[in-house]
């Protein structure tokens, strides 16, 4: 996979005073500032909305998509230090095609109950163009294995009676797993789906990473899900579990570096608690803890970058742009 550097973010500026006329609101020089939710939201200077720069023959034009995992907490905005409904604030910022969510939706038991008590006030407002998938919370449901995640989202997370899914926009070709259960039927299921896909383009995504340095680490278990994505020659892996950001370089299901590998994007910071980092891992080029935000995804025809937005609205990482294979 070819990836190209994108400009350094120019953060900082003597002037605060300077208008943005495409938001039409005060900013400091060359960035716009807005408030939603309580979150105030910038774009640096020189990038609208943080979109990065893009790799070479990829169009300008394209779509973006938000994506994080481990979510919403027993608290509600009444609560100071209750964070989903921050990052929900930054998702009706950006007001993207649609979102991800990398499993561990709601806390801590993923009940029904919880779910419209605390997850619904915040990120369902985003439910209609939510694309989710389990995480090992709505297992534990005390009612049945994802019994409140089915009743809360229904057909969106089961769209063929399944708990996976795919689905397709523009050049992109999208599967949801469920890591809580990466048997023989899913994988069969996967294989057929990779066959069947005509899209230049692919992005998977599932709760369980295979590679992470947090306190959970590498989880096997989604190793031959890997392997198949490798062999077809995919794009792109976002996971959830572990309570923080990591983006690692291109690699192949090993761990070993490979400019043709799959890119791993690790976004845990949706609300929940974070987590340490414990053991970095090979190919690792940024971890954030502390951190709670939402990825901004942009793709294109031809590849796609991404942006960490903070709760309080600056950009904590950008990632390299990327072609797709």
């Amino acid at each position: 996979m070819t990836s190209t550097p994108r400009a350094k973010n120019p953060l900082k500026s003597r002037n605060p005073l300077v208008s943005n006329a495409r938001l039409g609101i005060p900013a400091a020089a060359g960035a716009a500032l807005a408030l939603v939710g309580g979150v105030a939201l910038w774009s640096p200077a020189g990038r609208a909305d943080a979109v990065p720069d893009r790799a070479p023959g990829a169009h300008a034009a394209g779509f973006t998509a938000v994506a994080a995992g481990d979510i919403a907490e027993q608290c509600t905005a009444s609560d100071s230090d209750c964070e989903h409904p921050r990052t929900a604030a930054l998702v009706k910022k950006i007001n993207p095609a649609f979102v991800l969510t990398m499993g561990d939706n709601q806390y801590d038991d993923a009940r029904l109950k919880d779910f419209k008590r605390y997850y619904d006030k915040s990120w369902g407002a985003f439910k209609a163009k939510t694309h989710p998938v389990a995480g090992n919370h709505e297992t534990y449901d005390p009612d049945g294995k994802l019994a409140g995640y089915k009743s809360y989202f229904g057909a969106i997370a089961y769209p063929k009676g399944k708990s996976y899914y795919s689905f397709d926009q523009d050049n992109w070709h999208f599967i949801a797993l469920d890591s809580n259960s990466l048997n023989s039927a899913q994988l069969n299921w996967l294989k057929a789906d990779l066959a069947a896909n005509s899209k230049k383009c692919v992005a998977a995504y599932w709760h369980h990473p295979l590679f992470s340095s947090g306190e959970h680490g590498n989880d096997p278990v989604s190793r031959p899900v890997w392997k198949l994505l490798y062999d077809a020659k995919a794009e792109l892996v976002l996971n959830g579990h572990d309570h923080h950001y990591e983006r690692f370089a291109p690699q192949d299901p090993n761990g070993k570096a490979d400019k043709s590998g799959i890119v791993e994007l690790l976004g845990g910071m949706g609300g929940a608690n974070p987590y340490k980092i414990e053991e970095v891992q090979d190919n690792s080029e940024k971890r954030l803890t502390d951190t709670f935000g939402v990825v901004k995804l942009n793709f294109t025809d031809n590849g796609f970058s991404w942006d960490l937005v903070g709760t309080d609205g600056r950009t904590k990482d950008s990632s390299p742009s990327y072609s797709c294979h």
